[in-house]
This record gives structure tokens, C-alpha cells and sequence, in this order.
């Protein structure tokens, strides 16, 4: 278990925005977006995210030299027909019933995600329903319903689908667990994913031990699958090369749906948007710059990034990153910390996005 953090959501910190280099005028600025999100768009947006709307069995190509993923693929498929079969149960039968329950372990950019994605996509194919999210989502969804509402909610899905099951934070681990154990209870068919770090992988299946054994109730239900390889995004986690700043500015300049932010000033706007809002404050959002940007030195506003950054991955938003880039964004210390996982999978898929973000400037 990490070490637990308080994380302050809707306190403002003391950041402070540079004053020299506001937004562009002509540039729409996320600081300045404050997103009202109703309930029932939280429940309507379980789904994949744009990112892995075509993912499929077939689209996987799995690496030869990790047989793990091939396995990982027809044992998916396998609870495929197992969930879509039993959707013409009776409600009193799938209960006495034991629904299906998988759990992907392994490292981040082994493509647990897309396969994840790719069995919703086939549940959903086949007539049955699916609900996608992570694993923070589906905590957000229980503040703004309450427990029992989203219970009632997700039990009309035939699957449930958790990615990035985290470990951070024993409360809202409990919560999920009893989550879990009712809709189980209740026939649903469960399927979640977990991150290890790459030297984490000849420990153990850590997380999934710890996963397992903060949902007792659970354990004998789920079939943990091990996924071996590498990051398939083939990036180091610190690529991501700087811009300078005025090159972001001139890259966003008149583009439609580019936005242009101080990143000070967007970090201690994030304090005051609840996290379940981070998706609509990228609504029309085609490109993101942001300018000196540099090392995030507190806990709790580099967790609120790492959401961020799961959001434009989600949406496939590229990034142009001016100051320092995605160099010493964490420091040592946070990735070697309790929320390591977290930070290691932020620098990956930003660092991606910044890619593509350079390569939509030309």
C-alpha cells in the first residue's frame, strides 16, 4: 500500500500564474472553463474513450515473444460468450450464478486498455451492455449518485468495466470493493485492469495481490491474467522535448479548438474543478499548448495532472509542452513514492501526446 495522501480537490492551492504570459486573446483558455456536469452524463459517458473506440480482439497484435498476450486474448473472448450467454437469464439465475470476473495485471503500454476496451466493444456487439471507466470515474459517480443510486445504476449492465483499479487510497479502495461484491452479487460480470511498474514485474503479481486482498469477498471470483511485454508506445517516459514558449503561442494562434494556458495558472485552476468535470472542461478541445511548464512540486496538484492527463489521452488531444517539457515534471522522490504508477503512466501518455502535438505544429 502507497502512502496514503489527503488530496484536497476543490481547495485551492497556492499556485500562483505567471502574470507575464497569459493566454493568447484569440485563444480559448482552459483556466477560463468551468464545467457544470450533470449526474446522468456521468453514467452516459461510461463507455470507451475516443482513444480505443475501435479497439477489438482483432486489432491487438499480439508480441510473440510475451505469449502471455495471445492467452490474454482468448481468455477475454472466452468470457465474452460467457457474459453474452447468460444475458437472457433470469435475473434470480445469473444471481445464483458466479458472473464472470477477470483481472488484466501488467505493466503500463501492454495494451490492458485496449483489450479491456476491445471486451466492452464485443459485449456490446453482441446485445449485451457495458459500462467502461476507471476506476477514479466510477468513485466520482458514487459522490455525485450516492452509493445506492449507482448501484442501481450499473446493475443494468451485463459487465462492468474498472481500468487503473488503484490501490492509493484505502477508503476509496473499500468502497470499491463493496461496490464490486454487489454487483456481483447481483450477476454482473466484472473486468478490471491494474498498472505494475516495468521493475516491478519479476516481483509478483503485486498489485494484483493487493487487489485481491483489499476485496476478500472477491478474491475466489476473480481469474487474474498476467500480461507481459513492453510499453508499446517504444517512448522513453522522459521524451516529450520542449518547445519554446512563443513557438506554443504561434502553433495555437487561430487553430480552432486549440486552447493556450499558462501551466501554473492551469494547475491552480484544476484545485477548483472536481475531477469528474475534467472531461468536459476539454469539450471542442482539438489542441492543448501549454507554456513554461516545469516541475510539479506538490502531491496533490501532480495527482490532479495525472487525471488531466488521462482525460487527454482518453480524447487522443495533443499537447504542445513549452518551459521545460516533460523533463523532471515528478520528481525523484514521487517516482519512487506510493504513487509512482500513477506519475510513470502520466509521463508515458503525455509524452505521447506531445508527439503528436509537435506533429500537428508540423
Amino acid at each position: 500500500m502507497g502512502h496514503e495522501v489527503d488530496v484536497p480537490w476543490t481547495t485551492v492551492t497556492d499556485l500562483q500564474p505567471d502574470p507575464t504570459h497569459g493566454p493568447h486573446p484569440a485563444v480559448r483558455s482552459l483556466a477560463a472553463s468551468a464545467p457544470t456536469v450533470a449526474a446522468d452524463r456521468l453514467v452516459a459517458e461510461l463507455v470507451p474513450p475516443p482513444h480505443f473506440a475501435g479497439a477489438s480482439f482483432e486489432s491487438y497484435v499480439p508480441d510473440p515473444a510475451h505469449p502471455s498476450q495471445a492467452a490474454a486474448v482468448e481468455r477475454l473472448r472466452r468470457a465474452t460468450d460467457a457474459v453474452v450467454g447468460s444475458a437472457g437469464s433470469s435475473w434470480w439465475r445469473r444471481r445464483r450464478a458466479t458472473p464472470e470476473a477477470v483481472y488484466l495485471d501488467g505493466g503500463f503500454g501492454v495494451g490492458k486498455t485496449h483489450l479491456l476496451a476491445a471486451l466492452a466493444h464485443a459485449v456490446t456487439t453482441a446485445g449485451g451492455r457495458a459500462a467502461f471507466g476507471t476506476f477514479v470515474e466510477y468513485t466520482n459517480l458514487v459522490g455525485a449518485l450516492g452509493f445506492r443510486q449507482t448501484v442501481e445504476a450499473l446493475s443494468a449492465y451485463r459487465l462492468v468495466c474498472i481500468d487503473e483499479f488503484e490501490l492509493d487510497d484505502p477508503g476509496d479502495t473499500v468502497l470499491m470493493s463493496r461496490l464490486l461484491r454487489e454487483l456481483a452479487d447481483r450477476g454482473v460480470a466484472l473486468a478490471a485492469t491494474s498498472n505494475t511498474l516495468p521493475e516491478s514485474l519479476g516481483e509478483g503479481r503485486f498489485a494484483a495481490e493487493d487487489f485481491l486482498r483489499e476485496i476478500q469477498a472477491l478474491a475466489a471470483r476473480f481469474d487474474v491474467l498476467r500480461i507481459d511485454g513492453e510499453d508499446y508506445r517504444h517512448r522513453s517516459v522522459e521524451h516529450g522535448d520542449a518547445l519554446p514558449d512563443d513557438a506554443v503561442r504561434a502553433a495555437v494562434s487561430g487553430r480552432p479548438g486549440a486552447t493556450l494556458d499558462d501551466f501554473s495558472a492551469l494547475l491552480a485552476h484544476l484545485a477548483t474543478v472536481h475531477p469528474s468535470k475534467y472531461g468536459a472542461l476539454l469539450d471542442g478541445t482539438t489542441l492543448v499548448g501549454l507554456t513554461g511548464v516545469g516541475p510539479v512540486t506538490r502531491q496533490e496538484v501532480a495527482l490532479r495532472l495525472v487525471v488531466l492527463v488521462d482525460r487527454l489521452y482518453d480524447r487522443d488531444v495533443p499537447v504542445l509542452l513549452g518551459g521545460g517539457g516533460t523533463q523532471g515534471l515528478f520528481s525523484d522522490e514521487m517516482l519512487r513514492g506510493g504513487y509512482r504508477k500513477k506519475y510513470y503512466r502520466a509521463l508515458s501518455r503525455l509524452g505521447a501526446l506531445a508527439s503528436a502535438g509537435a506533429a500537428a505544429a508540423g
